[in-house]
This record gives structure tokens, sequence and C-alpha cells, in this order.
């Protein structure tokens, strides 16, 4: 199975900073993901620090292996009490889950996470754990076996009491209940909605009922979706062994999921083996880009190392809605979630031309480059064959 996770939030009203924190990360070699979310005591700059500490050091020790029960109880007496209030700075949870399906998840203060089977809720059994410091703060602790297409759903309060006190319709809050409620409408009308869309609509869902729609705590939606992997396949850059060109584009071919070529080259070579006419729309807005080409059974082409530079550039800044050959690029790769990318070797001795920009890499060290960016920030997985 593949662990699609995403976190969406939107600030306080009137807050530059975001009191709720959400950090994950993929161990490949462990078939692992872990994820934290924190709510931080608060609003704005104080509890903004306050989540990201608690959420970062419970990753840190989870990533090093220490069972996450302890890792909590660690974190639990570490963590201040308010003297004022007599609740701790911040709250969490914490999900350490592998890719069999087996997940172990621990909270603390933050709203009980839902655990879902297509639209239903299942009950899942906890132990608590009381404070040996703090008699009065209890972790609950969860283990159990996910299944292909369970999904998880964690919030912080500011999603389960949005409009608490202010909307007729909700006198007790959005509650676990609106929240269960919107997310069973979702799924029925949409059984495939992908964790990123549905983390959106909780937490569009949840400011919605707020006065005037704006949000009146730090909202933040964390879902997480056991499916079949989505795979698809890049190839850039010409083989460095030419004699090679036809067996490589006959494993291009037989691929079974969506493919794309950057590369002009590439894409003559592809075209030259398989028997397969390039062809480019002979008016295109493609801004400062070649525009893009098509072939049949390929999904996307464009040219090489400009537009992969590009599509760096708009990963590393959440630049999504651009239409030229590079945001094209961006969301075929986003619409994946294991990425193979077959990487030529050969050097391109136009990519030395002293008259690109001196910024432009060569071809190998900006696929690194996407490679870690959709490893570090989109939780992807990319797999890369030197050819």
């Amino acid at each position: 199975m593949f662990i699609d996770i995403a976190c969406a939030q939107l600030r306080k009203h009137k807050q530059n900073a975001c009191g709720d924190y959400f950090i994950s990360q993929r161990i490949p070699e462990e078939n692992r993901l872990l994820a934290v979310l924190s709510d931080g005591l608060g609003s704005g700059i104080k509890a903004s620090i306050l989540a990201n500490m608690t959420a970062t050091m419970l990753l840190r020790s989870l990533e090093k292996n220490i069972e996450i029960k302890k890792a909590a109880e660690i974190m639990l007496h570490s963590l201040p009490v308010c003297k004022v209030r007599g609740i701790s700075y911040a709250t969490f949870s914490a999900l350490d889950c592998a890719e069999d399906g087996q997940v172990s998840v621990v909270e603390e203060g933050n709203p009980d996470f839902l655990l879902l089977r297509g639209t239903k809720l299942a009950p899942v059994e906890h132990k608590e754990i009381v404070s040996a410091a703090f008699p009065n703060r209890k972790l609950k602790f969860y283990q159990f076996q996910a299944g292909l297409d369970d999904r998880l759903i964690f919030c912080s309060d500011g999603v389960t009491q949005a409009g608490l006190g202010d909307n007729p319709a909700y006198p007790r809050g959005f509650g676990q209940d609106g929240l269960l409620d919107k997310i069973t409408n979702c799924l029925t009308a949409a059984p495939t909605l992908s964790s990123a869309e549905l983390a959106q609509i909780i937490a569009q869902s949840a400011a919605e009922v707020e006065p005037h729609s704006l949000p009146q705590d730090d909202i933040s939606a964390c879902v997480v979706y056991f499916r079949n992997p989505r795979e698809a396949l890049l190839f850039t850059g010409p083989p460095y062994a030419q004699e090679k060109d036809a067996y490589y584009a006959i494993i291009f071919d037989e691929f079974a999921g969506p493919k794309a070529i950057c590369g002009g080259t590439t894409a003559n070579i592809i075209s030259r083996e398989l028997d397969r006419p390039v062809s480019t729309p002979p008016a295109q807005h493609s801004g400062s880009l070649p525009p893009v080409s098509s072939m049949p059974g390929v999904a996307l082409i464009t040219e090489g190392i400009l537009t992969l530079t590009r599509a760096l550039e708009y990963l590393e800044k959440d630049k999504f809605a651009e239409k030229d050959a590079a945001g094209q690029l961006v969301d075929f790769i986003l619409r994946t979630d294991i990425l193979s990318v077959m990487l030529g070797a050969k050097v391109n001795q136009a990519h030395y031309d002293p008259a690109l920009p001196i910024e432009i890499e060569i071809r190998r060290n900006v696929v690194k480059k996407i490679a870690a960016v959709l490893q570090s920030k989109y939780f992807k997985k990319v797999e890369i064959q030197y050819i």
C-alpha cells in the first residue's frame, strides 16, 4: 500500500503565524511514515514556536526508533504547564505507520482521530497512560492494522470547536459529528479523493462555520489515506550508450502508467525507435519556455534542462497554477505517488553554452534536486535509474 498524507492549515484571523505545526517524514529503507501535529497554547508567534518545538522533538525521537509511547511520555514530561490555565503549552498527535498497515498513534490533548473504512467510522480501542509527574495529564495510545482504502483524520481543536457560541447550527462547535458528516458526504460523492483534497475541504468547512468565515483559532486538518500507489515514468536525457536506445525505448513503452519525456533529443530517440511522430502545435502560449509537444502513448513532452529547472523552482515555491511547460510537468509529477526517472548519462554539450543563464545546472543535478524536494516536501517516492 501507499500512504498518501497531507495537511491543510489556516491561521487564526489577524495572526501572522499559525499556532499549529505539522511535520512528516518518510523513511524509505524501513517503509515507514512518521507524522506529528501539534497545537501550541493560544495563537500567534508564541504558539507557533511551542508547537514547532514539540512536533520537531517528537518526530526526531521517532526517527531514532524510540518507541512511540516512550517518546510521547518523554515529551509529556518535558512540556511546561501554563500556570494560569493549568494545561500544557502544546498538545500533540503522533503517528508511526508502515506500508503493510501497522499503525501506532499517540495523542495528548488534541481531538481524537477518526478511522474511516469507506464512509463508515470504525472504532479503535486505546490505552490510557497517566503521567507520573502530572496525574491530570493522560496519553491515549492506539495500535491497530489499517487496510486498503482506510483513512485517518487528525485535526486541531480549531476544527472541532469552529463556530462554538457563534453559529446556531453548531451551538457546541463543528465537533466530530459535523466533521464526520462533511467527510462522509465528500467521500460518497468522490470515493477516491486524495489526502490533499480532503484535508483542504475539512479546513475550509471549519472556517465556513465561523463568523464571516474568519477562523477564530488556528485550523489544521491532516488526512492519511492507505491506497494502491499511482506510478508514473519520466524519461530525460539520451542514454550513455547509443546502441541501447532501442532497449530503453521498449522499457519506456512497456511501462504501464502515465509517461512523460523531458528533452528534445530524448523525444526524438523514442520517436525514432518506436516509429511514432512527435508533433508540436503551431501556436501555444508558453512564456519563456519552449512549448509542449505530443506523441501517441505519452502524456507530456517538454524541452529538457530549462523546463526541469523551472519545474524545480515551482516545486520549491509552491507555484502550482502555472500553465507553461514547467507547470504542466509539475502537475504531471504531483498526480503520482511513485515517480520513476530514467536519467540518461550522455553529456549534452548544449548545457555548457555560455549564452545560457548561469543558474542552469546540468540535468543530473537538477533531477536530484527535484527528487529531494518531492521526497521531503511532497512525501513522494522517487526512484532514479541512470542509463
